[in-house]
This record gives structure tokens, sequence and C-alpha cells, in this order.
């Protein structure tokens, strides 16, 4: 890209943002997003990296990229301890998650895609390879990498059927971009062909597997989980029934079908887990309005412990609101019955592997096309089932408590899907160690195209 082009890009993305300004302010005041990080995202003023060890800047945009880059930086650091590992994020969660989970590490906002702030904040940082995760093809951004001799990749590449069609209308646009990259790895064949088709060099292109196989928890007692069981007051007489990750309607359909259930089965609690935090006090309204005994997250306390704390804490509430950030995982391993949000929506779904590696008996909405092929590997496992309507999510519940050897087994053979799938972050740290070894040139290393 040239310099002119880069500026061309500065001067739509100035109209856009101008014309998105009335809702960026919106949201500030009334979600207390986009505050944070000014001087990072517009000026590029990341921390400055001081030494020579060899850098890899990993950028993750969210929450839930956020968490898939914790195998990956164990694997990176495992075969190249002497690298040096910084790590960015575009939204204010992203960022204050990924202070908690790296806190080792320096963690910034990355640089909106600007010429000036990503010329600064590659300065600052002075990486050598950056890695994008999943799909995060701003063109100033790479531009400037790839003047300054840095190597591009993106992992766990993903483009989901909506994305892919929205990306050919504009390929002209996006080609120039992908053919800067110097490896994509994508999470399946089919995947990595969309990549090919939209203008990538295919001899960069490689199909490496989906790197949430890797992250997925398979114990159920580790100790973030026991930790929130005794804190909730969960016991091995509770029944789990969570709903993760959620938007509207769906907690108002888990809590229906929880008010029809209770009564038969004492044991039953539900927990609800929100995808968005400005959601919470929504759902909390809904709570105070079912007349259920609930209770906040945030407002478990340890104030007692052993066998009198579970039970105190346990008798505070049949509903659980978890109103905290990035505890979702744990909160799966105390779960016997699963539903995976966004679902019955416009969103496409969510991450269904974190329950099926722990063997929940997990259903999720017909809308899961962001995760479409592994849905397909979980049906085709016969590890999961779709519900399509209020009703079936409640057959599903109703059979999954009143049949505990069939939550089991599908919970069984979800499990073993995702045990037999692990191994996709080995083999693209693998990749993205032979991009820094590699002489730095435009072409790709042979390695990659063995």
């Amino acid at each position: 890209m040239s310099r002119l082009a880069g500026w061309a890009l500065n001067c739509l993305y100035v109209v856009l943002f101008t014309a998105a300004s009335p809702w960026i302010v919106w949201s500030a005041v009334r979600h207390g997003k986009h505050r944070e990080g000014f001087a990072a995202k517009f000026l590029g003023l990341a921390p400055r990296r001081e030494g020579d060890r060899p850098c890899v800047w990993l950028h993750a945009v969210s929450v839930g990229e956020v968490n898939l880059l914790a195998t990956t930086i164990a694997e990176i650091l495992a075969q190249r301890p002497d690298w040096e590992i910084v790590v960015s994020t575009t939204t204010k969660t992203g960022y204050d998650l990924a202070c908690k989970k790296y806190a080792d590490r320096s963690v910034f906002y990355c640089p909106l895609d600007f010429t000036w702030a990503t010329a600064a904040a590659m300065r600052r940082v002075r990486p050598a390879l950056l890695v994008l995760a999943e799909l995060e093809l701003w063109p100033n951004l790479i531009a400037v990498a790839k003047r300054r001799g840095v190597k591009v990749a993106i992992i766990n590449g993903r483009l989901s059927d909506k994305s892919f069609r929205g990306y050919r209308r504009i390929r002209a646009f996006v080609a120039p971009s992908l053919r800067r990259l110097d490896l994509i790895a994508a999470q399946n064949e089919e995947i990595a062909e969309r990549f090919r088709q939209l203008g990538a060099r295919p001899v960069t292109v490689r199909a490496t597997g989906s790197l949430k196989f890797d992250g997925a928890q398979t114990n159920r007692r580790n100790s973030r989980t026991l930790a929130l069981q005794e804190l909730a007051g969960l016991d091995d007489r509770s029944v789990v029934f969570l709903a993760g990750s959620t938007q509207e309607p769906e907690e108002q359909y888990a809590l229906d079908i929880f008010h029809r259930l209770a009564p038969s089965h004492p044991e039953l609690k539900l927990i609800l887990v929100p995808r968005h935090p400005q959601r919470f006090d929504e759902v909390a309204a809904l709570l105070n309005a079912s007349g259920v005994l609930w209770q906040r997250r945030s407002q478990l306390t340890p104030t007692m412990s052993g066998k009198q704390g579970n039970e105190a804490a346990a008798h505070r509430w049949r509903v659980l609101l978890v109103d905290t950030i990035g505890e979702l995982g744990a909160w799966w391993g105390t779960a016997a019955i699963g539903f995976i949000g966004g679902s019955f929506g416009s969103r496409g779904g969510q991450n269904m592997l974190e329950p099926a590696a722990y063997g929940v008996a997990t259903c999720f909405g017909p809308n899961t096309w962001n995760f479409r092929d592994i849905v397909a590997q979980l049906l085709a496992a016969d590890g999961a089932r779709v519900v399509r309507s209020e009703e079936e999510f409640d057959a599903f519940v109703r059979q999954a408590l009143e049949s505990p050897e069939f939550a089991r087994q599908l919970g069984e053979r979800a499990q073993r899907l995702v045990l037999s799938q692990q191994g996709a972050t080995r083999r693209t740290v693998e990749l993205l160690c032979s991009l820094h070894t590699a002489p730095a040139t435009t072409a790709t290393p042979a390695r990659l195209a063995a």
C-alpha cells in the first residue's frame, strides 16, 4: 500500500468516525465505552518497549480472543522462551481482562487504523512479528508493519458465511492486505479456501485447526471452578442449568423453563451469564420481576467456610446472575446442563467448546453460523442438540433432568470430540516460529509451503 493510499484511508476513516460520533458519544455516556485509551488509540502511544529481545505483538479484539491467546502465549514461551510478548486489545472489556489475565505482559489498546497512529505504535513496540487473532484486516497497520520488515500473521483465522460474502463484494480492497500477510493459519480447509478466494497467496494459507479446542478445560476439578463452587455453595447434590453468553430473549426463555421445572426438581439451580456487561442490570430487573430467589455473583462473599458456609451460600439463591467478566469458562465446570447464547438471535452463536470439553449436556438455538464447523462436528459426534424454539429448549432441559444417563452420554461424546481435535496451538506456533527464523523477505518461507 502506498502512503497516498494510506492517507486516502485516513480520510475515509475520518468521514466514518464523524458519522458514527453520535453513537460513540452515546455509548461513552450510557455504557462507559470508548473513554479509555485515547492516546494509544488515536496517537499510537503504546508502551515504549525497552531492550532488544525478539518481540511478538499479539492482537485480540475483545474477551473471546483475549481468552483464546492463553494457550498460544504458553506455547510460544515453551518453544521460544527468549521471545518477549506484548498484547493489544480493542474493547474495554478485552483490555480489562487482558490486564488481569496477562498481568506480567505489556497490555495496551491497539491503535486505530490511521497512518500516524499505527506508525507511532510500531516504532514504540518494535515487534519482529505481528499476530492478529481470527480476522483483523487493518490495511494501514499491516502496511506499516511490512514497511518496517515485520512479519504479519493471522492465527485461528475464520470467515463466516456472512463475512465472506461481505469481503467478496469488496475483494479489490481486501486482497492487497491479504497478499501482504506472511501466514494465515485457518481453522479448517473450507475457511482456508475462502482466504485464497479473497486474494491471499495460496502458499501462505494453512489449515491448522481451531485453537479453541486446545484452550478448552476438561477437568472439572480445576482450581477456579472449585473456588466458584465453594463461593456459590454448590455441592454434589446441586444440578446446575447454565445459560451462557446470552442475549435477549434467551434469559427469559431459561428463566421460564426453570420456573416450570424447579417445583419438581428442588436440586435444580439456574446460572445466567449475559454476553454483554451493559445488560447485567436489565437481567437483574427481569429477575426481580420474576419473584425467584436470586443472587448477583458480585455479591457472593466468602464470609464462611466449610460445610456450614456452603449451605448458607446455597440458601441465598436458586438463580445466580454472573455479573463479572472472564469467569464463564470456570462456571461451565459447575454445570450439568448448558445452553449456548446468541443462538436464538442474530449474533450467530457463541463458543460451545467450553461446555463440550467439560462434558456438559449442551444445546443451542438454530443460529450458530459463527461456529458452523464446530457445530457440525458436535452434531456429527452426537455431542449436542439444536433446539429451534422455546418448546424444544424446554424439552431438552426436561429430558436431561429426567434422564441423567442421556445427559451423561451426550456430554461424554462431546468431551471425546474435543480431546480428539487438540493440537492446533502447537502447529500454529511452529509456523509462527518459522516466520521469525526465516529471511526478511516478502517471499513465504519454504517451510510454510511444505
